[in-house]
């Protein structure tokens, strides 16, 4: 398909697709307050996980097929860090949705905590790591505490080491400082590499129009025991297997 006709669906189908989204996010949003009130932590979480399938599924509006290939590894009581690259606010939904059964926790930017239906709510009550970028020591104390919670709960944290997102594809260098403050409060976790591929395409011609008839995916790939490594040697691990995979998948 041509990049013209491209542009040309996209500016049909993007208003179409937004609406959804913006209807889903508002209905989700009243759903998560009920679900938290009436049922606790674990009705609000499957409420969240309900919204991130819808959210996936819209993107078939654009002709946008997402995907996850690879396996999640085995139920176990070893705590998780999932380490992913970062292209898009997709990553976030597509996470959400295909590591659901790990009942994933993120490391997010604090901005994102307040004015968005549904997601600065599920945000707040989740349990997330709300971080200030500009303010090192306030984001490492939120993900200590949150690598504290990790330990105690089991599940699975999800941090992008590239800090922030690659917006025309390709990764960034991976930093391992908030990785480093995980395994020192959950040293018994195991990083799960999960490379995210082609994300950025939706929005590769900015806010408007939406990119149209891309493919999405997010592979998992095998999990990483950080037993006799170092927090760096881990992350510089995830980060090979992550880069090897994005240019199996294309580059």
């Amino acid at each position: 398909m041509s990049e013209f006709l491209k542009k040309a669906l996209g500016a049909v189908l993007t208003p179409v697709f937004l609406v959804v989204c913006l209807v889903w996010l508002c209905i989700f949003h009243a759903a998560q307050i009920a679900a938290l009130r009436l049922g606790g932590a674990r009705a609000h979480r499957r409420t969240v996980d309900a919204l991130n399938g819808c959210l996936i599924r819209s993107l078939w509006l654009l002709g946008n097929r997402p995907r996850l290939i690879g396996a999640l590894p085995a139920p176990s009581s070893r705590p998780l860090i999932v380490v992913a690259n970062h292209q898009s606010t997709l990553d976030v939904v597509g996470l959400g949705w295909y590591l659901r059964r790990l009942s994933p926790c993120f490391v997010a930017k604090r901005e994102l905590g307040r004015g968005i239906p549904s997601v600065s709510y599920n945000l707040r009550h989740s349990g997330a790591a709300l971080i200030d970028r500009s303010d090192a020591r306030q984001s490492l104390s939120e993900i200590g505490k949150l690598g504290a919670r990790l330990r105690e709960q089991g599940g699975a944290v999800v941090i992008f080491p590239e800090g922030t997102r690659s917006k025309r594809g390709g990764l960034k260098p991976f930093a391992a400082a908030g990785v480093k403050i995980l395994l020192k409060k959950c040293p018994e976790a195991w990083v799960l590499p999960v490379c995210i591929h082609d994300t950025w395409r939706l929005n590769r011609f900015g806010k408007f129009p939406m990119g149209v008839g891309e493919r999405f995916v997010w592979s998992v790939l095998p999990a990483i025991d950080p037993a006799g490594m170092t927090a760096d040697e881990a992350v510089q691990r995830a980060e090979a297997v992550i880069r090897a995979e994005y240019e199996r998948l294309g580059g």
